[in-house]
């Protein structure tokens, strides 16, 4: 019987012992990978070694060794390991190696060193633990200290003896000063040598300009001058960054190389279409000032970086962004303005995009898509009582896990095997928009749901049973648990958001073209039609608040290039493949109508709607039309994509000349993007602008570091934000140590 109950626990134990080994194992290889140079470099001064249980000999953990002072550290994360233990200091034998490669000791042999690594394992192993041991080995730097090699005592088959001075180990620091001092005055004076001649040098510092313009603001100009970036430049052989240098000669001449590439793409373009965005966005710089950037988008789907706008904090007026995007109109295109089509923003309160629209009759103005969907979370959460019922439940039973500490208590008697309970539940505050910040929100119901099954057992518990008579609050939440719907509405209500939210995210990601808004919304219908039979929500008021947000935001646009893309044809019973009158509802028919006889001039009127008729029931050729829908699976995100985007506007320019006058405004009109999101800003830079309008830098280099890094984050295709990249990096690195310590974690718990 004993046997069988042990069996569960050993088991564990293999599994944990298991992983603990594959650990061990995957860190040797990284060191040895290192030791040849293939790795990070502060593998060449840690060793790994393995902990084994006394009782059983199994595998316990796994350290990292310091081989310059003998210190252990845990292994979970080396890089950080590194960077507090020898880039900060804490190491005091590591400063000492900072020395040009030519003055370093040699490097143990290879045999040498995995001999001193399997006794370090083999001592590890006979223990329980290992405590950080910082004892100064003298014969590692008998080079750089000038002891002579006559000294050693090692030679004379003795152990190494600290060296001992006036003022302890501290002194060993100073003593090499003393030294590098006594050598400079041997040696004559003169200008420093490097290692790299004259053109090896420009062409190392140009990369490093391209790369520090390039993660414009993420580091900043003083690191340029620190000391440990400085003896790296010297240890690699190259003299000091000037700054001086970096923000005017260099920084010059890589606006202007991208400034006239930017340039010539946007002369190549027939007509073009502006993006603005950041009209909207709640992150601000010193001094109350917003960033508006400002893009414009070619036919060929390629963007470029055009400028930045500072704009003071709070509500624009009108008027005001409807002089900013007309005045940006004119800087790109001079006096020919029919060749900017339209404009795509974030939406903002006010008339300017409209008012624009209305005063050039050839523009496509349009706000951004992904507003629009951001903004049905709003709507719910305000209209539908769902949301309502939810939220104030919800905080009743945060506010009670969050105030009483007995309760806090009671989930670590019912805590379950595997089920992490929060210590706090995130509650939003008064003034948390949802529709903005839908973050604190979700992140209360989850941690609702996450307690879910603690509270059933903590409602029914006699210690709670006897609070409820004392006080009402915790008797009104012990009802609220109890009832099974609750915490349906719960779910629905984070489905909800959740659903949404993704759509967005998709959207921000894929920027799609204004052709397929309709489809867009036409999916969100659906999901949502899904979403309310699953959670049995009635469908009437919900599909109310689409319908509106959906008519503040649509656009004539939206229809007429959904009509004209021939990716959206459908074949019908004779072969012929057809424009989707029958997905329009009998205004949107009408709003095509208006909206072609409006992008044309006044004569050709009656000229394109008669070949919008012949567009309505010949179509296209069946062969042209399967070659624009042929789809392909993207490599990246697994879904089916066409496999051409630019073939819709291809096909009208090449194969459907016929149609002159509706040519005109199929091939300005389907390669409009719907969305203004583009470049996403490392908000570190906007500390180079200083508050009250006065810039530490000046305005003019400001804007061109700006206009340097947008340019080649575009020629990247890269679009996110440094920060992104270091958390989705974090993420990948920390994944397999959090899997070893949901091993360790559930062994413990056997």
């Amino acid at each position: 019987m004993s046997n069988a109950n042990s069996s569960p626990v050993e088991a564990a134990e293999d599994v944990a012992a298991n992983a603990v080994s594959k650990r061990y194992e995957r860190l040797l290889a990284l060191r040895t990978k290192a030791v040849k140079g293939k790795g990070a470099w502060y593998w060449a001064h840690f060793d790994p070694i393995l902990i084994r249980n006394p009782d059983t000999n199994h595998p316990k953990s796994v350290k990292l060794k310091c081989t310059l002072c003998d210190a252990a550290f845990s292994a979970s994360n080396p890089s950080r390991t590194a960077s507090e233990h020898l880039k900060r200091g804490a190491c005091p034998n590591f400063s000492l190696m900072l020395k040009p490669v030519s003055q370093l000791p040699p490097l143990a042999s290879p045999s040498s060193q995995r001999k001193r690594s399997s006794e370090s394992r083999q001592a590890a192993g006979t223990s329980l633990d290992v405590s950080p041991i910082n004892t100064f080995d003298s014969s590692r730097f008998a080079t750089g200290i000038g002891v002579m090699p006559h000294q050693s005592r090692e030679l004379q088959g003795l152990s190494p003896k600290p060296p001992i001075l006036s003022g302890g180990r501290d002194d060993l620091r100073p003593l090499a000063m003393l030294e590098e001092s006594v050598k400079k005055l041997k040696s004559p004076k003169g200008s420093p040598t490097y290692a790299l001649n004259k053109e090896q040098v420009d062409a190392a510092f140009d990369l490093l300009t391209d790369w520090f313009f390039e993660v414009c603001g993420s580091v900043t100009f003083s690191s340029l001058e620190h000391p440990k970036f400085t003896a790296f430049l010297k240890q690699v052989g190259l003299p000091e960054v000037s700054r001086r240098e970096l923000l005017c000669s260099r920084l010059d001449s890589k606006f202007e190389e991208a400034r006239m590439a930017s340039e010539a793409r946007i002369r190549d373009a027939a007509f073009f279409q502006v993006a603005s965005d950041g009209w909207k966005s709640k992150i601000c710089i010193e001094g109350d000032r917003r960033m508006v950037k400002f893009m414009v988008n070619l036919p060929n789907g390629t963007r470029v970086f055009h400028k930045v706008v500072y704009l003071n904090d709070g509500a624009v007026p009108s008027q005001h962004a409807e002089e900013v995007l007309w005045e940006t109109v004119g800087e790109i295109c001079g006096d020919n303005a029919h060749r900017c089509v339209g404009i795509v923003a974030d939406r903002y309160k006010g008339q300017a995009l409209k008012s624009l629209e209305l005063q050039n009759n050839w523009m496509v103005n349009l706000s951004c898509q992904i507003r629009g969907f951001s903004s049905l979370i709003k709507d719910f959460t305000r209209e539908l009582p769902l949301f309502g019922s939810v939220t104030e439940k919800c905080m009743k039973i945060a506010n009670l896990i969050n105030s009483q500490p007995q309760v806090r208590n009671s989930f670590l008697k019912f805590r379950l095997q595997g089920v992490e309970v929060p210590a706090f539940i995130t509650v939003p505050t008064p003034k948390c928009d949802i529709s903005k910040n839908s973050g604190p929100f979700i992140a209360m119901l989850e941690g609702v749901l996450t307690c879910s099954q603690i509270l059933h057992l903590v409602v029914l518990d006699d210690t709670f049973k006897v609070a409820c008579l004392e006080d009402l609050a915790a008797a009104e939440v012990a009802d609220i648990v109890q009832v099974v719907g609750f915490w349906n509405e719960v779910e629905a209500a984070r489905s909800l958001i959740k659903l949404i939210m993704s759509m967005a995210e998709e959207i921000e990601a894929e920027r799609p073209l204004v052709g397929q808004c309709l489809p867009l919304w036409e999916e969100m219908r659906s999901k949502i039609k899904e979403w309310c039979t699953k959670y049995s929500v009635a469908e009437g008021p919900v599909e109310r608040i689409v319908e509106r947000r959906f008519k503040k935001n649509y656009h004539p646009a939206w229809a007429t290039a959904f009509i004209l893309d021939p990716q959206y044809l459908v074949r019908d019973a004779s072969g012929k493949y057809l424009p989707p009158f029958k997905c329009l509802t009998h205004e949107q028919e009408k709003d095509v109508e208006k909206f072609v006889t409006r992008l044309v001039a006044g004569e050709e009127a009656h000229i394109a709607l008669m070949e919008l008729m012949k567009w309505r029931s010949e179509g296209l050729d069946p062969l042209y039309a399967q070659a624009v829908q042929l789809k392909q699976q993207d490599p990246v995100t697994g879904k089916m994509k066409i496999a051409n985007p630019q073939s819709s506007r291809l096909v009208w320019e090449t194969c459907l000349k016929e149609f002159k006058s509706l040519s005109k405004v199929a091939v300005r009109l389907l390669f409009l993007q719907a969305t203004s999101c583009g470049i996403k800003c490392d908000w570190s830079f906007t500390r180079l602008i200083g508050g009250h309008g006065a810039p530490r830098l000046g305005f003019d280099k400001v804007q061109k570091l700006l206009f340097v890094a947008a340019h080649a984050k575009l020629e990247r295709q890269d679009f996110s934000s440094v920060e992104e990249n270091d958390a989705e990096l974090l993420r990948s690195v920390n994944g397999e140590d959090e899997m070893l310590n949901e091993v360790l974690a559930h062994t413990s718990s056997i």
